[in-house]
């Protein structure tokens, strides 16, 4: 069994009247990739900033490293390195005074600060831009060099919120293999937030799935497909009229226009093929947004009854 290096009991965030984070209960093992999965709003950011410290807890417990973070702060400061959401990036200097100024906030030592340096420009691939202004940089590169600067002081635990957003797939999929080998050569944890799905199924050994600050599912990506949707998924498009009726080892949801019947086997939706004949179908392996959307979908309905 991993050990904990993040453990959170009734964790709660309140701004006025909005419960942004209500009352979760979570916990990450050593060396995992964990993922908090959500829509825009969902509280995931709010999560990261009180497990960066960088916000304070309306209630409940949370530690990281065995540390009360409300009590041990700039310790627990020290052991993590953050990747926030926004581009902080200096702008008047340049790649590696970014790195180098911000070696200083840990006492690192300058000679040992140039050689993880000159070790991560090079594990990423920005040894050639070392000397280039922040503002030559494609938006890949500065989320690469974020990266790189959250990992300079060796951190234990690693913690990005929303590291892809705004980028075109190919810089996310560059940027989910660096992840994926940082992870396997520095053994460090992982804390991801994210509202990609691919993102979350590609990384995360385990995963949350929020919404409106409250936990709607946890487990692995594989799991969480198998246990709510099953395994198999035929999608009828532009589709008009009722679901068919169908046994109870298929489901069947109506969504966007759209009608999606789930089942173990693909065996299972040979008869539904038929009845369909003629329209716009595919039969695929069902997958994480699958889950994500019929979790978010019911909560929804749940809130408005």
């Amino acid at each position: 069994m991993k050990e904990d290096v993040i453990e959170a009991r009734g964790l709660t965030k309140v701004y006025g009247q909005l419960r942004a984070v209500d009352g979760i209960d979570f916990s990450v093992g050593r060396g995992e990739t964990f993922g908090l999965l959500g829509p825009n709003g969902a509280g995931k950011s709010t999560t990261m900033r009180m497990i960066a410290c960088r916000s304070p807890l309306s209630a409940g417990t949370l530690t990281v490293e065995g540390l009360d973070v409300r009590t041990h702060a700039r310790r627990v400061r020290s052991l993590i390195g953050v990747v926030p959401q926004d581009n902080n990036l200096d702008p008047d200097l340049n790649v590696r005074q970014n790195l180098l100024t911000y070696a200083r906030y840990f006492r690192i030592p300058r000679r040992v600060a140039e050689e993880r340096c000159d070790e991560l420009l090079s594990l990423i691939g920005l040894e050639a831009r070392a000397a280039a202004r922040v503002e030559e940089l494609s938006g890949g590169m500065k989320r690469r060099l974020m990266i790189v600067r959250a990992l300079l002081h060796r951190p234990r635990l690693l913690v990005l919120d929303e590291p892809t957003t705004g980028l075109d797939p190919h810089v996310r999929q560059e940027i989910w293999q660096r992840l994926e080998e940082f992870r396997r050569e520095s053994h460090v944890t992982i804390i991801i937030s994210t509202h990609y799905m691919e993102e979350a199924e590609k990384l995360c050994e385990r995963l949350l799935v929020i919404d409106k600050g409250r936990i709607l599912a946890s487990g692995s990506p594989r799991e969480l497909v198998r246990e709510r949707v099953s395994s198999y998924a035929l999608e009828v498009r532009d589709i008009d009229g009722p679901l068919l009726q169908v046994p109870p080892e298929i489901t069947a949801i109506e969504r966007g226009g759209a009608h999606l019947y789930f089942a173990p086997q693909p065996e299972a939706l040979t008869p539904l093929l038929k009845a369909y004949e003629g329209q716009r179908l595919i039969v695929r392996p069902s997958n994480l947004e699958d889950v994500f959307l019929q979790l978010v979908d019911t909560e929804s309905e749940v809130g408005a009854a």
